[in-house]
Protein backbone atom coordinates (compact mmCIF):
# COMPACT_ATOMS: atom_id res chain seq x y z
CA UNK A 1 0.00 0.00 0.00
CA UNK A 2 1.47 3.32 -1.11
CA UNK A 3 1.60 6.31 1.23
CA UNK A 4 3.42 9.61 0.85
CA UNK A 5 5.58 8.67 3.81
CA UNK A 6 6.64 5.45 2.06
CA UNK A 7 7.26 7.22 -1.24
CA UNK A 8 9.42 9.84 0.46
CA UNK A 9 11.29 7.13 2.36
CA UNK A 10 12.21 5.36 -0.89
CA UNK A 11 13.14 8.64 -2.58
CA UNK A 12 15.44 9.67 0.27
CA UNK A 13 17.24 6.43 1.12
CA UNK A 14 20.89 6.94 0.12
CA UNK A 15 22.82 4.28 -1.77
CA UNK A 16 26.16 2.95 -0.57
CA UNK A 17 27.80 4.85 -3.43
CA UNK A 18 26.29 8.16 -2.35
CA UNK A 19 27.32 7.60 1.26
CA UNK A 20 30.87 6.82 0.12
CA UNK A 21 31.01 9.93 -2.07
CA UNK A 22 29.68 12.08 0.75
CA UNK A 23 32.92 11.38 2.62
CA UNK A 24 34.68 13.40 -0.10
CA UNK A 25 32.19 16.29 -0.16
CA UNK A 26 33.67 18.50 2.52
CA UNK A 27 31.71 21.17 4.33
CA UNK A 28 28.13 22.38 4.16
CA UNK A 29 25.81 21.76 1.23
CA UNK A 30 23.31 24.49 0.36
CA UNK A 31 20.32 23.91 -1.93
CA UNK A 32 19.20 27.16 -3.54
CA UNK A 33 15.59 26.97 -4.68
CA UNK A 34 14.85 23.97 -2.47
CA UNK A 35 11.09 24.44 -2.23
CA UNK A 36 10.12 23.08 -5.65
CA UNK A 37 9.14 19.61 -6.84
CA UNK A 38 12.55 17.96 -6.39
CA UNK A 39 14.22 20.16 -3.81
CA UNK A 40 12.77 18.79 -0.56
CA UNK A 41 13.59 15.14 -1.28
CA UNK A 42 17.02 16.10 -2.64
CA UNK A 43 17.88 18.01 0.54
CA UNK A 44 16.62 15.21 2.80
CA UNK A 45 18.57 12.64 0.77
CA UNK A 46 21.72 14.73 1.22
CA UNK A 47 21.05 15.01 4.96
CA UNK A 48 20.57 11.25 5.34
CA UNK A 49 23.73 10.55 3.33
CA UNK A 50 25.65 13.06 5.44
CA UNK A 51 24.46 11.38 8.65
CA UNK A 52 25.21 7.89 7.33
CA UNK A 53 28.73 8.91 6.27
CA UNK A 54 29.38 10.40 9.73
CA UNK A 55 31.02 13.42 8.15
CA UNK A 56 30.70 17.01 9.32
CA UNK A 57 28.60 19.56 7.53
CA UNK A 58 25.10 20.96 7.41
CA UNK A 59 22.53 20.63 4.65
CA UNK A 60 20.84 24.01 4.18
CA UNK A 61 17.65 24.51 2.16
CA UNK A 62 16.97 28.01 0.82
CA UNK A 63 13.68 29.01 -0.79
CA UNK A 64 10.70 31.33 -0.44
CA UNK A 65 8.82 28.17 0.63
CA UNK A 66 5.47 29.15 -0.85
CA UNK A 67 4.29 25.70 0.29
CA UNK A 68 4.88 25.69 4.10
CA UNK A 69 4.60 21.90 4.32
CA UNK A 70 7.88 21.61 2.40
CA UNK A 71 9.70 23.65 5.06
CA UNK A 72 8.08 21.58 7.81
CA UNK A 73 9.16 18.32 6.15
CA UNK A 74 12.74 19.57 5.79
CA UNK A 75 12.94 20.74 9.39
CA UNK A 76 11.61 17.43 10.71
CA UNK A 77 14.25 15.66 8.62
CA UNK A 78 17.17 17.58 10.10
CA UNK A 79 17.72 20.01 7.23
CA UNK A 80 18.40 23.64 8.16
CA UNK A 81 15.74 25.85 6.54
CA UNK A 82 16.45 29.44 5.46
CA UNK A 83 13.39 31.23 4.01
CA UNK A 84 14.66 33.69 1.41
CA UNK A 85 13.62 35.45 -1.79
CA UNK A 86 16.85 35.12 -3.74
CA UNK A 87 16.00 38.08 -6.00
CA UNK A 88 15.45 40.53 -3.14
CA UNK A 89 18.10 43.16 -2.44
CA UNK A 90 20.95 41.84 -0.32
CA UNK A 91 19.46 38.35 0.00
CA UNK A 92 22.51 36.51 -1.31
CA UNK A 93 24.86 38.49 0.94
CA UNK A 94 22.94 37.27 3.97
CA UNK A 95 23.41 33.60 3.08
CA UNK A 96 26.30 31.75 4.73
CA UNK A 97 29.53 31.02 2.92
CA UNK A 98 29.10 27.50 1.59
CA UNK A 99 31.57 25.32 -0.35
CA UNK A 100 28.91 23.21 -2.09
CA UNK A 101 25.89 24.63 -3.91
CA UNK A 102 23.04 22.72 -5.56
CA UNK A 103 21.38 25.40 -7.66
CA UNK A 104 17.72 24.62 -8.40
CA UNK A 105 16.22 28.12 -8.59
CA UNK A 106 14.28 28.81 -11.76
CA UNK A 107 10.92 29.19 -13.42
CA UNK A 108 9.27 27.12 -16.13
CA UNK A 109 5.51 27.08 -15.87
CA UNK A 110 3.81 30.44 -16.17
CA UNK A 111 6.55 31.79 -18.45
CA UNK A 112 4.14 32.72 -21.25
CA UNK A 113 2.82 36.17 -20.37
CA UNK A 114 5.43 36.66 -17.64
CA UNK A 115 8.58 36.42 -19.70
CA UNK A 116 10.39 39.22 -17.88
CA UNK A 117 10.10 37.45 -14.54
CA UNK A 118 11.34 34.22 -16.07
CA UNK A 119 14.42 35.92 -17.49
CA UNK A 120 15.09 37.63 -14.16
CA UNK A 121 15.04 34.32 -12.29
CA UNK A 122 16.62 32.11 -14.94
CA UNK A 123 19.22 34.52 -16.31
CA UNK A 124 19.79 37.54 -14.04
CA UNK A 125 20.00 35.64 -10.74
CA UNK A 126 22.74 33.24 -11.97
CA UNK A 127 25.05 36.23 -12.52
CA UNK A 128 24.62 37.24 -8.88
CA UNK A 129 24.95 33.69 -7.54
CA UNK A 130 28.02 33.01 -9.66
CA UNK A 131 29.70 36.12 -8.27
CA UNK A 132 28.60 35.55 -4.65
CA UNK A 133 29.63 31.89 -4.50
CA UNK A 134 32.61 32.01 -6.84
CA UNK A 135 34.66 29.81 -4.49
CA UNK A 136 32.03 27.06 -4.30
CA UNK A 137 31.45 23.89 -6.27
CA UNK A 138 28.14 24.34 -8.09
CA UNK A 139 25.77 21.80 -9.59
CA UNK A 140 23.42 23.88 -11.74
CA UNK A 141 20.08 22.33 -12.63
CA UNK A 142 19.21 22.80 -16.29
CA UNK A 143 17.00 21.02 -18.80
CA UNK A 144 17.06 18.95 -21.95
CA UNK A 145 15.00 21.74 -23.53
CA UNK A 146 18.24 23.57 -24.31
CA UNK A 147 18.66 21.03 -27.13
CA UNK A 148 16.57 21.05 -30.31
CA UNK A 149 13.99 18.40 -31.14
CA UNK A 150 15.83 15.32 -32.37
CA UNK A 151 14.95 12.34 -34.61
CA UNK A 152 13.32 9.47 -32.74
CA UNK A 153 15.84 6.92 -33.99
CA UNK A 154 18.91 9.05 -33.27
CA UNK A 155 19.41 8.10 -29.62
CA UNK A 156 18.91 11.64 -28.34
CA UNK A 157 21.23 14.62 -28.01
CA UNK A 158 24.57 14.14 -26.28
CA UNK A 159 26.54 16.71 -24.34
CA UNK A 160 28.65 17.39 -27.43
CA UNK A 161 25.66 18.28 -29.63
CA UNK A 162 24.88 21.95 -30.30
CA UNK A 163 22.11 23.61 -28.35
CA UNK A 164 18.97 24.88 -30.07
CA UNK A 165 16.42 26.16 -27.55
CA UNK A 166 12.84 26.77 -28.69
CA UNK A 167 10.84 29.47 -26.89
CA UNK A 168 11.72 31.93 -24.17
CA UNK A 169 11.78 29.39 -21.33
CA UNK A 170 14.40 27.24 -23.04
CA UNK A 171 16.35 30.31 -24.15
CA UNK A 172 16.45 31.61 -20.58
CA UNK A 173 17.69 28.21 -19.38
CA UNK A 174 20.54 28.33 -21.88
CA UNK A 175 21.29 31.84 -20.62
CA UNK A 176 21.51 30.42 -17.08
CA UNK A 177 24.04 27.85 -18.30
CA UNK A 178 26.10 30.46 -20.14
CA UNK A 179 26.28 32.73 -17.10
CA UNK A 180 27.50 29.93 -14.87
CA UNK A 181 29.98 28.97 -17.60
CA UNK A 182 31.14 32.58 -17.44
CA UNK A 183 31.63 32.25 -13.67
CA UNK A 184 33.78 29.18 -14.28
CA UNK A 185 35.86 31.12 -16.82
CA UNK A 186 36.09 34.41 -14.94
CA UNK A 187 36.53 33.17 -11.37
CA UNK A 188 37.69 29.59 -11.81
CA UNK A 189 34.46 28.36 -10.20
CA UNK A 190 33.87 24.62 -10.46
CA UNK A 191 30.55 24.05 -12.23
CA UNK A 192 28.49 21.06 -13.40
CA UNK A 193 25.61 21.85 -15.77
CA UNK A 194 23.00 19.22 -14.96
CA UNK A 195 20.63 18.76 -17.92
CA UNK A 196 17.65 16.79 -16.63
CA UNK A 197 14.90 15.19 -18.69
CA UNK A 198 11.80 14.49 -16.61
CA UNK A 199 12.21 13.13 -13.11
CA UNK A 200 9.41 10.81 -11.95
CA UNK A 201 8.04 11.12 -8.41
CA UNK A 202 4.60 9.39 -8.78
CA UNK A 203 2.93 12.65 -7.63
CA UNK A 204 3.98 14.26 -10.91
CA UNK A 205 5.99 13.52 -14.04
CA UNK A 206 5.39 12.31 -17.58
CA UNK A 207 4.11 8.92 -16.41
CA UNK A 208 1.69 10.66 -14.05
CA UNK A 209 0.48 12.91 -16.87
CA UNK A 210 -0.25 9.97 -19.17
CA UNK A 211 -1.80 7.80 -16.46
CA UNK A 212 -4.04 10.60 -15.19
CA UNK A 213 -5.41 11.16 -18.70
CA UNK A 214 -6.13 7.45 -19.03
CA UNK A 215 -7.99 7.48 -15.71
CA UNK A 216 -9.98 10.54 -16.74
CA UNK A 217 -10.79 9.16 -20.18
CA UNK A 218 -9.02 12.07 -21.86
CA UNK A 219 -7.25 11.74 -25.23
CA UNK A 220 -3.46 11.53 -25.23
CA UNK A 221 -1.49 13.42 -27.86
CA UNK A 222 1.37 11.73 -29.67
CA UNK A 223 2.71 14.86 -31.31
CA UNK A 224 5.76 14.28 -29.11
CA UNK A 225 5.73 10.50 -29.62
CA UNK A 226 8.67 9.53 -27.38
CA UNK A 227 10.25 10.77 -24.18
CA UNK A 228 12.92 10.10 -21.57
CA UNK A 229 12.28 9.97 -17.85
CA UNK A 230 14.13 8.84 -14.75
CA UNK A 231 13.40 7.91 -11.14
CA UNK A 232 13.75 11.03 -9.02
CA UNK A 233 15.73 9.23 -6.34
CA UNK A 234 18.44 8.48 -8.91
CA UNK A 235 18.30 12.01 -10.32
CA UNK A 236 18.80 13.46 -6.85
CA UNK A 237 21.73 11.13 -6.13
CA UNK A 238 23.44 12.14 -9.36
CA UNK A 239 23.03 15.81 -8.46
CA UNK A 240 24.66 15.38 -5.05
CA UNK A 241 27.44 13.12 -6.28
CA UNK A 242 27.90 15.51 -9.20
CA UNK A 243 29.48 18.01 -6.81
CA UNK A 244 32.65 15.94 -7.16
CA UNK A 245 32.52 16.30 -10.97
CA UNK A 246 32.15 20.08 -11.03
CA UNK A 247 35.12 21.70 -12.72
CA UNK A 248 36.43 24.71 -14.56
CA UNK A 249 35.69 25.01 -17.47
CA UNK A 250 32.13 23.94 -16.67
CA UNK A 251 31.18 20.29 -17.27
CA UNK A 252 27.90 19.29 -18.99
CA UNK A 253 25.96 16.18 -17.98
CA UNK A 254 22.72 14.79 -19.39
CA UNK A 255 20.64 13.11 -16.67
CA UNK A 256 17.76 10.82 -17.61
CA UNK A 257 16.88 7.16 -17.92
CA UNK A 258 18.48 4.78 -20.43
CA UNK A 259 15.27 4.13 -22.37
CA UNK A 260 13.56 6.06 -25.12
CA UNK A 261 9.94 5.42 -24.19
CA UNK A 262 7.09 5.45 -26.68
CA UNK A 263 3.97 7.36 -25.62
CA UNK A 264 1.81 4.72 -27.33
CA UNK A 265 3.49 1.73 -25.68
CA UNK A 266 3.70 3.44 -22.28
CA UNK A 267 0.01 4.35 -22.44
CA UNK A 268 -0.90 0.77 -23.30
CA UNK A 269 1.10 -0.58 -20.35
CA UNK A 270 -0.40 1.97 -17.98
CA UNK A 271 -3.85 1.18 -19.35
CA UNK A 272 -3.36 -2.51 -18.62
CA UNK A 273 -2.38 -1.75 -15.02
CA UNK A 274 -5.24 0.73 -14.61
CA UNK A 275 -7.82 -1.50 -16.27
CA UNK A 276 -8.69 1.18 -18.82
CA UNK A 277 -8.21 1.59 -22.55
CA UNK A 278 -6.14 4.68 -23.42
CA UNK A 279 -7.44 7.07 -26.07
CA UNK A 280 -4.53 7.93 -28.35
CA UNK A 281 -4.69 10.73 -30.90
CA UNK A 282 -3.31 10.00 -34.34
CA UNK A 283 -1.03 13.05 -34.43
CA UNK A 284 2.44 11.50 -34.11
CA UNK A 285 5.47 13.31 -35.52
CA UNK A 286 9.03 12.12 -36.07
CA UNK A 287 10.91 14.26 -33.53
CA UNK A 288 11.00 14.74 -29.75
CA UNK A 289 13.10 16.21 -26.94
CA UNK A 290 15.43 13.30 -26.24
CA UNK A 291 18.69 13.15 -24.30
CA UNK A 292 21.42 10.55 -24.48
CA UNK A 293 22.62 9.91 -20.92
CA UNK A 294 25.38 7.39 -21.63
CA UNK A 295 27.99 9.50 -19.86
CA UNK A 296 25.82 9.66 -16.74
CA UNK A 297 25.37 5.87 -16.75
CA UNK A 298 29.12 5.31 -17.10
CA UNK A 299 29.83 7.61 -14.17
CA UNK A 300 26.99 6.71 -11.81
CA UNK A 301 25.56 3.41 -13.00
CA UNK A 302 22.00 2.73 -14.09
CA UNK A 303 18.96 4.00 -12.17
CA UNK A 304 17.93 1.80 -9.26
CA UNK A 305 14.33 1.71 -10.55
CA UNK A 306 13.61 0.62 -14.13
CA UNK A 307 11.07 2.25 -16.44
CA UNK A 308 8.93 -0.90 -16.29
CA UNK A 309 8.81 -0.68 -12.49
CA UNK A 310 8.06 3.05 -12.59
CA UNK A 311 5.11 2.41 -14.91
CA UNK A 312 3.71 -0.19 -12.51
CA UNK A 313 4.31 2.02 -9.48
CA UNK A 314 2.63 4.96 -11.19
CA UNK A 315 -0.52 2.97 -11.88
CA UNK A 316 -0.57 1.63 -8.32
CA UNK A 317 -0.18 5.13 -6.93
CA UNK A 318 -3.22 6.42 -8.80
CA UNK A 319 -5.33 3.33 -8.16
CA UNK A 320 -4.67 3.71 -4.43
CA UNK A 321 -5.70 7.37 -4.49
CA UNK A 322 -2.22 8.85 -4.28
CA UNK A 323 -1.98 12.64 -4.23
CA UNK A 324 -1.17 14.65 -7.34
CA UNK A 325 0.87 17.84 -7.26
CA UNK A 326 -1.27 19.11 -10.16
CA UNK A 327 1.85 20.26 -12.00
CA UNK A 328 1.76 18.72 -15.49
CA UNK A 329 5.09 18.50 -17.29
CA UNK A 330 3.75 19.65 -20.69
CA UNK A 331 6.26 17.19 -22.13
CA UNK A 332 4.39 17.28 -25.45
CA UNK A 333 4.85 21.05 -25.88
CA UNK A 334 6.84 21.69 -29.06
CA UNK A 335 6.68 25.47 -29.45
CA UNK A 336 8.27 26.38 -26.11
CA UNK A 337 5.09 27.89 -24.66
CA UNK A 338 5.06 27.05 -20.94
Amino acid sequence: MWTEKELDRILTTPSAQLIADMENIEGDIMVLGAGGKMGPTLAVLAQKARSASRTAGRVIAVSRFSEPEAADYLTRSGVEVLPCDLLSDGALDRLPETPNILYMAGRKFGTTGQEAGTWALNAALPTLVGRRFREARLVVFSTGNVYPLSPLAGGGCSEEDPTGPVGEYAMSCLARERLFEHAAQAYGSKVLLYRLNYAVDLRYGVLHDIAAKIQAGEPISQKTPCFNCVWQGYANEVAIRGLLLADSPAVRLNVTGPETLSVRHTARLLGEHLGRQPILLDDATDRAYLNHAGRCMRLFGYPQVSAETLIRWQAEWLLEGGRSRNKPTHFDEREGQF
